[in-house]
């Protein structure tokens, strides 16, 4: 056994070591500012989070540990959790990403949950109040987290059940068990002698509350609700480190909660809509949310790679319109490439970037950067509307409903939310693989206009048949 002094000075040194990977958090999320310093924020970030996984170990070591198969399995853990990510970093899609957030998501939640429960659990004798209350939000906030991210994994990836899922009645469920899981958390600190019943059903209430919470929400509001679960697995982290006194998990969480609840805030601007609008059901139901023959009259106008091409060399302006399409296809370095082309030939090009493209926030500009689009190109929705009128080329690759003029008029799914005005341009040109309606079911009423052309096919293959026209016609 250590002497108590032996202890004092671990936890000493543990708190400043806990402290200096918090600064390190602060400045790696400082550093996430811009596209240009964010792999630097990331290393940063990730070095305070090692230091601070290598702290506890120490203090585990030299405080002494009960059991060494505890040990054992806590070292497995984290072995096959590395392997996991960085397998998963590595080889997973940019248009897999948002999946891959909602799965972190769902193992942070679980995870803080599971360390608020084993701290309300394992105390010796009756755990004070401040113990029972962070612990339990803990709990209840993880466990939301948990059920509510694995239901919007499911729902971007795809899966048919999953997407299939109705809720009838869905706020009388929501309210029911918020008012359950809240109700036992307060049972939870009223009670501390039979915080085992109450610790189970907050879990079991909080649980249900994440289904009936993201069942509802439609793939077009995915962007506002990846950022909320990621607040509430933040919050969730801090309330744990509040229950375990652990400064690194407190400054951690706390940077996740906050930049959570800001982005979920700018999201739902974006779109125009209160924040709890949006979390009470969204705007979009999927692609079988609209009747049949609600679509704008009209024929869609097909062009082709060559006469794009023309469009593009003799414009002076173009404006690149990207969305999930172009992600979905992969075809970012085409459409870079291709930008440098028009560049080189002396058109003025820049990327039209709307907040809620793609299916999380900041997916179309961590897209465009992977590409190497240099930042300045990359002009924001204010900026860049009042710039299409006097674009001669505007070019859709991918992008849906965030270009859908439906926006401007009451009674549609997407009326209110601001969008690209692309069909101000002098022409408008899209790629899109099919016919198909976006997120909010409804079709797009851009695709009927005048001064529209549809390219229809992948976006990858479309963008290199008409880089290899631009190149002939330059030479």
């Amino acid at each position: 056994m250590q002497s108590a002094a032996t202890v004092g000075a671990i936890d000493i040194v543990a708190w400043f070591v806990y402290l200096f990977s918090a600064v390190m958090f602060v400045v790696g999320l400082h550093f996430m500012n811009s596209p240009k310093t964010a792999r630097k924020g990331n290393r940063l970030s990730a070095f305070g989070m090692i230091v601070a996984v290598i702290m506890a170990f120490v203090v585990l070591f030299a405080k002494g540990f009960v059991n060494i198969i505890a040990v054992v399995v806590l070292v497995a853990g984290i072995l096959i959790g590395a392997i996991a990510g960085v397998v998963s970093a590595k080889k997973v899609k940019m248009t897999d990403m948002p999946q891959l957030v909602s799965v972190f998501n769902t193992v942070g939640g679980g995870a803080a949950a599971l360390v608020a429960l084993n701290d309300v659990l394992t105390k010796d004798g009756t755990p004070d109040l401040v113990v029972l209350i962070t612990a339990g939000l803990g709990i209840l906030i993880g466990s939301v987290t948990f059920t509510g991210s694995l239901i919007a994994a499911g729902k971007l990836q795809g899966i048919k059940w999953v997407k299939k899922l109705s809720l009838p009645g869905k706020g009388v469920w929501n309210v029911l068990f918020a008012v359950l899981a809240i109700a036992s958390l307060v049972m939870l600190c009223v009670q501390p002698q039979q915080r085992l019943m109450w610790s189970i059903l907050t879990t079991v209430f909080a649980l249900c509350y994440g289904l009936v919470f993201v069942i509802p929400i439609g793939g077009a509001d995915m962007p506002v609700v990846i950022s909320v679960l990621n607040a509430c697995t933040g919050t969730a982290v801090a309330m744990s480190g509040l229950a375990i006194d652990n400064v690194a998990l407190i400054v951690a969480g706390a940077l996740v909660g906050s930049a959570g609840v800001t982005l979920s805030i700018l999201m739902a601007q974006a779109m125009n809509r209160p924040l709890l609008s949006v979390l009470a059901g969204g705007f979009g139901g999927g692609s079988g949310s609209a009747a049949a023959g609600d679509g704008p009259e009209g024929t869609m106008k097909e062009t082709s790679s060559d006469d794009l091409a023309v469009q593009l060399v003799y414009a002076d302006k173009v404006i690149f319109v990207p969305g999930f399409g172009l992600a979905q296809a992969q075809a970012q370095r085409e459409l870079a490439d291709l930008g440098e082309l028009l560049k080189g030939h002396g058109v003025e090009v820049s990327y039209a970037i709307h907040p809620v493209a793609g299916r999380m926030p900041g997916h179309m500009n961590v897209l465009l950067a992977e590409a190497n689009v240099p930042y300045e190109e990359l002009v924001d929705l204010d900026e860049i509307n009042p710039q299409f009128p006097q674009a001669n080329v505007a070019l859709v690759v991918g992008a849906n409903d965030v270009t859908n003029p439906a926006a401007r008029k009451p009674g549609t799914p997407v009326s209110g939310m601001p969008i690209l005005d692309v069909d101000k341009a002098q022409n408008v040109v899209v790629m899109k693989r099919g016919r198909g309606t976006g997120y909010a079911g409804i079709q797009n009423e851009l695709y009927f206009e005048d001064n529209t052309q549809m390219l229809f096919g992948d976006a990858k293959k479309s963008l290199q048949a008409v880089i290899a026209a631009v190149k002939e016609l330059l030479n």
